[in-house]
This record gives C-alpha cells, structure tokens and sequence, in this order.
C-alpha cells in the first residue's frame, strides 16, 4: 500500500481520500486552510494536514484544485512535490471560474499546463467523473456494467500505478494515452462525465476530434464549474465528505 497525500478537501479530492483509506493506503490530506478545519475528516486511514506536509515523502501526490490555484502553490508544496515520484491531476480549466488562461485557450491541455507550472510531470485522473458517480458508481472489479475512467500521461510503471488507483476505487483503468492527448478526456468532450463502459470510454477517446475543438469548449462552457455547489453540501451534511 502507499503513502498518498491529497491537496484539495472538495468533491473528487474527498471522495477519493476516503475511498483509497478504505482499501488500506495511508492518506494524507489538506485544503488551503489548517488542518483543524478538517479535524471531522475521520475516515479510516485519513489524516489532515498542511499542504506541504500531506505531500512530503508519499508515494503518490493527487492534485484536486481548480485550474487557476495551481499557480498559487507555495514554494514550500511545490519543493515538496518535486520530490514526489507520481503526481496526479484531478483538475479541471473552466474559465468562467479561473479566469482566462491564454496557454490553454491556445491550446495547451490542462494537465500539460499543470506540469509546466510545476516544473515536472504529472498524470491526468480522474477528471472525468462526477462527484456523486465517483462516490455511488464504483464497483468490484469484474462485475457486469462496470464503469470506467482514463488516465493519461507518460508511460511506464508510474502510468500503471495510477491506473491500478482507479480500478481501486472502483473503476475500469483506461490508457488515456500520453498527457498531449489528455485534452480527449478534458470538459466538453463525449469522454468527459458520461459514466461510459471501458469499451464506450475508449471509443469517446479515439473518437474525439481537434477539428470539433470548438464545440468541445462551447459545451464545457454550459456545465458547473463548481462541480456541484448543492451536491457538495449534501454530502457535507450526511457526513460522507468535509471540504
């Protein structure tokens, strides 16, 4: 089992923080504020903590920011980051909430963009799901109907360990390919939040189109960029996750 720190107590960084605790990894996780606002998080094998100590010497750090935090990292997370040997990207650019981000609108992916700024590189995971899917949805592997989700980055022995993660929390594992083709799985495109088989997930990703770019941004400039305001503070209020 590994040492996982998690920056970002919201939807999909909660949920997976408890979902990876429960199938024995030691989770480390922390928001923008003192650990002490996260001091109900007590979920099996979690454990709050500032940002730079829930990812210094883990095995595997997961981002879970909005898009235009990344670059309001201290350097005290981004040292301790530089030394972490997997890094995982569960964010999202909508620019309604970000603000304008001329690499991106030029065409940068959003993870590539994320790499950049953190002067190393990262994975993509776990972006294309929904908050109360990546909580209900998952299931034993093998089971019939399983959904699925991709990650994408380089390849080798990192790239599987992230895609042994998703299938942990309960989905199938898809190659998303390298981080430049991760745009396939970004908002907007027929991979993105659609709770697809592993079949269909592979189809939506090799189906997808540079050409159809445009109507891509214009659908993911139709959806929440919050992922949920309400859906979060339900889940707040059973108890089943504290942002």
């Amino acid at each position: 089992m590994s040492r996982i720190g998690i920056i970002g107590a919201g939807t999909i960084g909660g949920i997976l923080a408890r979902k990876l605790g429960s199938v024995g990894h030691e989770v480390r996780i922390a928001n923008s504020k003192d650990p002490s606002t996260l001091e109900d998080f007590d979920a099996p094998g979690v454990t709050p903590k500032w940002a730079a100590e829930a990812v210094d010497g883990v095995d595997i750090a997961i981002l879970s920011l909005p898009q235009a935090a990344i670059s309001n990292l201290s350097e005290e997370v981004l040292g301790a980051l530089s030394d972490v040997p997997i890094v995982v990207d569960t964010g999202n650019y909508y620019p309604a909430r970000d603000g304008r981000i001329s690499a991106l609108d030029d065409g940068t992916t959003d993870s590539a963009w994320v790499a950049e700024n953190l002067g190393r590189p990262v994975f993509k995971a776990f972006n294309n799901i929904g908050g109360m899917s990546l909580l209900t949805k998952g299931t034993e592997s093998g089971a019939d109907n399983r959904g699925a989700l991709s990650g994408a980055g380089p390849n080798g022995s990192a790239k599987q360990t992230v895609l042994t993660l998703i299938d942990e929390v309960g989905f199938d594992p898809v190659d998303g390919g390298s981080l430049d083709d991760s745009w396939r799985q970004q908002p907007g495109t027929p991979a993105y939040c659609a709770d697809l088989s592993a079949e269909e997930l592979r189809g939506a990703i090799d189906g997808a189109s540079e050409s159809e770019t445009p109507k891509y941004h214009a659908n993911r400039d139709q959806q929440d960029p919050v992922g949920g305001t309400e859906y979060m503070h339900r889940l707040i209020r059973h108890g089943q996750m504290i942002d």
